[in-house]
């Protein structure tokens, strides 16, 4: 239920997740690490029934990161083969819901190209969607996508003088994603770990210490009062 207090004409337009302590929370209860993400899914689609009726039109997830690679080989095989299989079974779900799906991060041979697969076909099959973005980054690091964009800039020989913050917002994987509102970071971290760097310069972080596959829509919408009882002056005075 939404909370009363709850001011739906100024809720945040985009958050984020750092979807974290899937692991610990495996571990807690004796279980493999990878019981832990597959536990997340329930976690995951209740954020975004929540974020959705709350009217939040922008909300990325973090997969999967550029650093994930270096975690055992078989918690690396299970994420790919989950990730597409969420993507099998969830995509037109996620259709009917008006949700359209986008993708951030590195499209390159370490991604299986089943997976790459399931991507294009999710992202084509909701592109039409405008009830909410769900961004999924994926094979993502916020400097390795700043380092990407400096690079197709450079190919594209984009002279000195025309560098702007705009110009290389174009260059991002997601050029049509504005910036984050709100990041919430579950599991009791406190770090951005490389996630959306650019995105996030004016946000506003909530860092909780409930295990992701814990978190559920209430815990969304008391991230949301908090942001709401926020000043955000973006470095300037509020008078």
């Amino acid at each position: 239920m939404i909370p009363e207090a709850l001011d739906l004409s100024s809720v945040p337009n985009h958050v984020a997740c750092v979807m974290d302590g899937n692991g610990r929370w495996a571990q807690a209860r004796g279980l493999e690490r990878t019981e832990g993400h597959a536990a997340g899914e329930e976690a995951l689609f209740d954020a975004i029934e929540g974020a959705q009726a709350i009217g939040v039109k922008w909300l990325t997830v973090f997969a999967f990161s550029t650093e994930n690679w270096k975690r055992p080989p078989e918690e690396v095989k299970f994420l790919m083969n989950f990730n597409e299989s969420l993507l099998e079974r969830r995509s037109h779900e996620l259709n009917d819901m008006g949700i359209r799906i986008r993708f951030a991060g590195r499209r390159n041979w370490r991604v299986p190209k089943r997976v790459l697969r399931r991507m294009d076909e999710a992202v084509e099959l909701t592109k039409n969607n405008r009830e909410m973005t769900l961004t999924i980054a994926f094979n993502y690091g916020g400097r390795a996508e700043i380092i990407d964009a400096v690079k197709q800039m450079l190919e594209d020989g984009v002279a000195i003088d025309r560098i702007t913050e705009r110009k290389l917002e174009r260059y991002l994987y997601e050029p049509t994603m504005p910036d984050v509102d709100l990041l919430i970071r579950t599991s009791g971290e406190h770090r951005l770990s490389n996630f959306l760097l650019w995105q996030m310069a004016y946000s506003e972080l909530l860092f909780t210490d409930t295990l992701w596959p814990d978190f559920r829509r209430k815990h969304l919408y008391e991230a949301v009062l908090e942001y709401q009882a926020r000043d955000r002056r973006f470095g300037g005075l509020n008078r």
